[in-house]
């Protein structure tokens, strides 16, 4: 349980017969599932024991009351898994999109729990002024009013077809297998998306920059910043003097792209991810990690 919510965590074992390499923890991203890490947990060399959480209201995790979701129950559940997985010891954390943002965030509130972070895609949006608050708070209200539902399906082949058109890099036999949980069949036999639809809601609350600077500035773990070459949407943004100074309070960051990749990038070259997070692992010793005290502390 994780403040009140039976958690589902995906767990991958090593091999008993070779030494672990280590605990890394995997977090997905929005309208997502933490199996979607099979395909780099395959393509990893190392001996890894990897834990992937299924975020509150995705997957087999379950939904609480709720209009809309918010970043800090993310880090909150993350503090508490954590807590559980790892006691007080810091951990190595891979994160894709969301996940990757609300890593980014923790590992500047709580420095002394992550031990190196991997983000991937995890760029964060633009900042907002904020005169668009009433704009967006009228949004979030009429959304409210009309309701959020997701498509349903007649059969688990539509939803991995509904994969690959997301997704044209996808290959069948992958889709396929991410269908199988990223749905389920519903009361009527229909297939449906296992995600609260009110994930789709707008959030309320402006995305506050100078709030994240603040977070990302007390970075303490080494981070690798992972981008995919083919991501339409981002490219403007993450090739902004905006987002050069954003990243540039992160103490120790690593920038790189991966080649033929779209937003879902450990689907789609999994191998040649996998090499650059192990890469990163074994050449990248973490400092040690500041004590609680310290960090309270912090002016």
């Amino acid at each position: 349980m994780v403040r009140g919510l039976r958690y589902h965590v995906r767990i991958w074992e090593p091999d008993p017969a070779r030494p672990c390499a280590g605990d890394l923890l995997m977090l997905h991203g929005w309208m997502d599932v933490g199996a979607s890490f099979q395909f780099l947990v395959d393509a990893m060399a190392g001996n890894w024991r990897v834990l992937a959480p299924d975020w509150r209201g995705y997957g087999q995790t379950d939904r609480p009351q709720a209009d809309c979701y918010w970043f800090p129950d993310y880090l909150a559940d993350m503090d508490e898994l954590l807590r559980q997985l790892a006691g007080e010891a810091p951990m190595d954390i891979i994160g894709h999109s969301m996940g990757g943002n609300v890593s980014m965030l923790y590992a500047g509130i709580r420095p002394q729990r992550v031990r190196r972070l991997i983000n991937l895609e995890g760029v964060g949006m633009r900042g907002a002024a904020a005169d668009k608050a009433p704009e967006r708070y009228a949004q979030w209200m009429d959304e409210l009013q009309a309701g959020a539902r997701m498509r349903d399906y007649a059969t688990q082949d539509e939803v991995a077809e509904r994969l690959m058109k997301n997704n044209p890099r996808l290959s069948a036999d992958k889709a396929h297998f991410l269908a199988g949980y990223w749905s389920a069949p519903g009361p009527g036999g229909r297939y449906e998306i296992l995600g609260d639809p009110a994930h789709k809601h707008i959030n309320p609350v402006l995305y506050r920059v100078d709030e994240v600077v603040a977070c990302w500035r007390l970075i303490t773990a080494p981070v690798l910043l992972v981008l995919a070459d083919r991501t339409d949407a981002w490219h403007a943004f993450i090739e902004s003097d905006e987002f050069r100074q954003r990243l540039s309070v992160v103490r120790s960051l690593e920038k790189t792209k991966l080649a033929n990749t779209g937003h879902m990038l450990h689907h789609d070259q999994p191998l040649e991810l996998a090499r650059l997070v192990e890469s990163f692992l074994s050449r990248v010793v973490p400092a040690d990690p500041p004590a609680a005290d310290a960090v309270r502390s912090t002016p």
